[in-house]
């Protein structure tokens, strides 16, 4: 991937947020988003090799518009200021957790997971995590998964890395205060992240680091879904 053509192409559209200098730096849009689709395309192919169900969401139905829904916004700037893409097997706004990867001047991460679930299933998923502890630690607490999410309690988005962008300050309700794992109790998600920097997309080398971090995350994602597919 050619990172640096797309990240200065975004840090120009920082800097210049407007309608008139993107119709006139257009073909500069067009070769940032090439290059960035075709990394995409090298992705959804390597992650489909550990996770076969991810074939079934179209290439293009993985990627994100580049324009700005405004309407309900007090941030008027039409274009966003970095690329994105989502593999989901269920689609894009599937409750089911899924892979993401996000371009962004000083703000590249990968992130895997489930981003917000309604209550009912989250206290499914609680119910589940107590009845098969031990197969939730092994997913959540291995080499792997500590490498690359394990984060400070109040660990947000702009953490290095992380596990639960939102959580509980106590332990739910009907759920036991005393439970050993009560930390796991009180997440409002299963989205994990895990921050890059730039020059990790240099080259086709960051295709198997990608693959790592993913591979790392997907055993507790497994777990959850297999919650969540039954409410889907």
């Amino acid at each position: 991937m050619d990172i640096k053509l797309i990240i200065s192409f975004l840090r120009d559209v920082m800097a210049n947020n407007n309608r008139a200098w993107f119709q006139e730096h257009r073909a500069a849009y067009d070769a940032a988003r090439r290059e960035w689709e075709t990394a995409v395309e090298k992705a959804r192919g390597r992650i489909i090799g550990f996770d076969p169900d991810i074939a079934r969401q179209p290439l293009k139905d993985c990627t994100y518009r580049f324009y700005r829904d405004t309407r309900f916004s007090p941030d008027k700037s039409p274009y966003k200021n970095h690329f994105g893409a989502y593999f989901n097997a269920h689609g894009k706004k599937a409750l089911r957790g899924g892979y993401y990867m996000h371009v962004e001047p000083d703000g590249c991460v990968l992130a895997v997971g489930n981003y917000w679930l309604p209550t009912n299933i989250l206290t499914a998923c609680r119910n589940e995590i107590m009845a098969n502890e031990a197969d939730w630690l092994r997913c959540v607490e291995s080499a792997e998964f500590l490498r690359f999410f394990d984060g400070p309690e109040d660990a947000s988005w702009g953490s290095p890395q992380g596990f639960g962008m939102t959580k509980l300050k106590s332990c739910p309700s009907g759920f036991p205060r005393d439970y050993e794992h009560v930390k796991y109790l009180r997440l409002k998600d299963y989205c994990m992240w895990h921050h890059v920097p730039e020059t990790f997309f240099e080259g086709d080398g960051w295709l198997d680091e990608m693959e790592r971090i993913f591979r790392a995350a997907k055993p507790m994602m497994d777990f959850t879904n297999a919650v969540i597919d039954d409410y889907e």
